[in-house]
């Protein structure tokens, strides 16, 4: 009898450290995506500021490029923290984003900038409140970020929504 209780606690210890582990490992691959996408939205803002027509297109790039330059220094404090190894730079994907955005200039960018943002940060908004959830530091990070990228994803959806004929 004695013998079946501790294999049961041993079991029941084994199965909390793997939730613990896997409750590890996903909020790492968190932290590791939104160092990622901080970068990318920096790159993507300092594009703004250079490719856009309009004045609130460019405004917007300068506020992308502070928040999330600021972000992810806490983003990359809270990595270091978990022993996180963090990301130099965009992903892939956000290059080839990049890269296309690159190639345009003036309402086309504009236009196609407030699209790209708002996609990317409805999509960033449902990870973050995910991982917010979370009672560890990766969640306490997304949580203080919600409010900016909330702020973020309002002025992309009113650039999406006004006409690009005039210059601002």
């Amino acid at each position: 009898m004695k013998i079946a209780l501790l294999v049961v606690a041993s079991a029941a210890l084994v199965g909390s450290s793997i939730i613990a582990v896997a409750q590890d490992r996903a909020s790492q691959s968190f932290l590791t995506k939104a160092i990622e996408g901080n970068y990318a939205e920096v790159q993507m803002g300092e594009l703004a500021q250079k490719n856009g027509q309009s004045a609130d297109v460019k405004s917007f790039g300068q506020m992308l490029q502070s928040d999330h330059a600021a972000a992810n220094e806490k983003a990359l404090e809270v990595a270091r923290g978990l022993g996180v190894n963090a990301p130099s730079g965009p992903n892939a994907k956000q290059k080839a984003d990049y890269e296309k955005m690159a190639k345009m200039s003036g309402p086309a960018f504009d236009k196609a900038f407030a699209q790209h943002m708002v996609a990317d940060h409805k999509k960033d908004i449902a990870e973050y409140q995910k991982e917010a959830k979370k009672q560890d530091a990766a969640g306490k990070y997304a949580s203080d970020s919600l409010p900016v990228l909330q702020k973020h994803l309002q002025t992309a959806e009113s650039l999406e929504n006004r006409p690009t004929t005039s210059k601002r």
